[in-house]
Parts: structure tokens; C-alpha cells; sequence
């Protein structure tokens, strides 16, 4: 075999140490660097720093018009007072329950669902965190699950909230042909969950000295929406995530509005007789 036959069959040869890739095209070698050194993101892959709308860089003249010499320090002042604490939200799913109930107040946790509320308390406890609040869902299985929680943590100020109750966030894809909710149900609960996000997802306000930790004991949905939004994945990739009974989910939200993902779901400090995702 003649060497221009070689080179018309062989489409690319790529180094083993993964360095380059080595291309035969028109008889001429081209080497190009390989992707994990020329790679450059997509565009829906670059951060949002303003996502918040609370990066002090975008502040900007909400008066209209030219300010006055002292606006204009203060708006100055405030694009210099950057946020210097930590913001952690503490995700808690509720334990197991009562599928069978025909309404929310029926949907109450089995014996299982408040061992595992009991092993979470416990765990909580014993991480010793500072913890700032603990906010609940105000839907049966929530109460119940913060409230044996709450007996691990007595001193921890508590509070309730609707937009926390479970529900549809958007329609997920792909689409899960066992999980088709009415249409409505996505229009109705999709706003109230995003307003969710907004209330309790941000950066530490700039006169916050010290790092929260606040605990929100809600559902399965809600988490996992909230965690594909603190990422800034596709929200629609919420279905892709599963989450146990009773399960921790940890997102820390840095000065600069960097969110950071410590724990997903976990179910570590049960034992395994214990663990259940339905």
C-alpha cells in the first residue's frame, strides 16, 4: 500500500497521552490541541453573576436622568459595600407518608416517615451548625417533619410558608410518561415555586455580618427545582434528580453570588432499613 493510500484511509490518528489529535486531510498533517485546552463554553454555560439582581456592579440610576453629585456617591457608596457572608440553605424533605390520603391532612407521615425525620433531627443536631431559622412548608407531612425536628433543635425560631408547598414546577424534560400533571398545574404552581426560589435564594445582603444557615423543610419538587436554579441548569432538568425521604440538601451562596452545591439528597445518617425515595 502506497502512503497516499494510507493517508486517503485514515481518517485521524489521536495521541494516547491525549495531548493532540492528529488529522490527514488533502495530504497535509494539521495538529490542533485538544478540547480540554481550547474548549470554550456555550454560551448557556457562561455564569450569571446578576442573577440575584444583587451583584452591587450592576447597580445602576433608578431615578432617571442626571444625578446629583451626592446620589452619585451614595449610588458609588453602594456598589462598593459588596456582601462579606455566607448564606447557606439547609433543603429538608419531608418523611415518608400516607399516599393514600384523599387531601393534604390525611397525607400524614407513617411510623418509617418519622424515623426518618428523628434520624435527620438527630444529624442536624450533631452537625452544630449556627442555624439561623427553620422555615416549613405549611403542608401536613412538612409541619409534621419540622416539627420532630424542631424537638432536636428547641431554641430554633420557626416559621411557615405557602409558597413552599409542593407542586408542578415546569414540565421536565424529557417528558416522564408516569408523571403527567395537568397542564394548569404547571401555570398555577410554576410562578408560586419561583417565587420561592427569589425569597430565599440570594446573595447575604452587604449589612449581614455573619454566615445563615436556614433550614426550609418542604418537598421533593421544590428541592430539586431550587437546585437546578441556584445552578443555573436547564430548570426543565428537575426530574432528573431523585431524592430520598427525609434527605439533606446543602447550597451555600458565597459574597460574590456563587452558588455551591455541598450535598444532594442525603441519606447517610439513616440506617439503610430506613431509606426510602415513594
Amino acid at each position: 500500500m502506497t502512503l497516499s493510500k494510507t493517508k486517503r484511509l485514515l481518517l485521524g490518528l489521536t495521541a494516547v497521552s491525549g495531548v493532540a489529535t492528529i488529522y490527514y486531510e488533502n495530504n497535509v498533517n494539521r495538529a490542533q490541541n485538544s478540547w480540554t485546552t481550547n474548549y470554550t463554553p456555550s454560551t448557556f454555560a457562561k455564569w450569571d453573576d446578576n442573577w440575584d439582581h444583587r451583584s452591587p456592579k450592576f447597580l445602576q440610576n433608578t431615578k432617571g436622568g442626571k444625578l446629583s453629585e451626592s446620589d452619585e456617591n451614595k449610588l458609588n457608596e453602594q456598589k462598593e459595600k459588596k456582601p462579606r457572608a455566607f448564606r447557606h440553605i439547609i433543603l429538608i424533605r419531608h418523611g415518608q407518608y400516607n399516599l393514600s390520603g384523599g387531601c393534604d391532612s390525611e397525607r400524614i407521615l407513617t411510623k418509617l416517615g418519622r424515623l426518618q425525620a428523628e434520624c435527620t433531627g438527630k444529624r442536624l443536631k450533631e452537625l452544630n451548625l449556627p442555624y439561623t431559622e427553620i422555615i416549613k412548608s405549611t403542608m401536613i407531612r412538612a409541619q409534621e417533619t419540622g416539627n420532630i425536628i424542631s424537638d432536636f433543635l428547641p431554641k430554633l425560631p420557626i416559621e411557615n410558608c405557602d409558597l413552599l408547598r409542593e407542586g408542578a414546577p415546569v414540565p421536565p424534560e424529557p417528558p416522564i410518561g408516569s408523571w403527567k400533571p395537568e397542564n394548569y398545574k404547571f401555570y398555577q404552581d410554576g410562578s408560586r415555586i419561583e417565587a420561592a426560589f427569589r425569597k430565599y435564594f440570594h446573595r447575604a445582603d452587604p449589612d449581614q455580618e455573619k454566615d445563615s444557615y436556614t433550614i426550609l423543610v418542604c418537598h421533593a419538587n421544590v428541592i430539586r427545582y431550587f437546585v437546578c436554579r441556584a445552578l443555573q441548569f436547564p430548570a426543565e432538568a428537575w426530574l432528573r434528580l431523585s431524592l430520598n425521604h427525609a434527605s439533606i440538601t446543602w447550597v451555600s451562596i458565597t459574597p460574590s453570588g456563587r452558588c455551591i452545591l455541598r450535598v444532594l439528597g442525603d441519606t447517610g445518617h439513616m440506617p439503610p432499613s430506613y431509606i426510602t425515595s415513594s
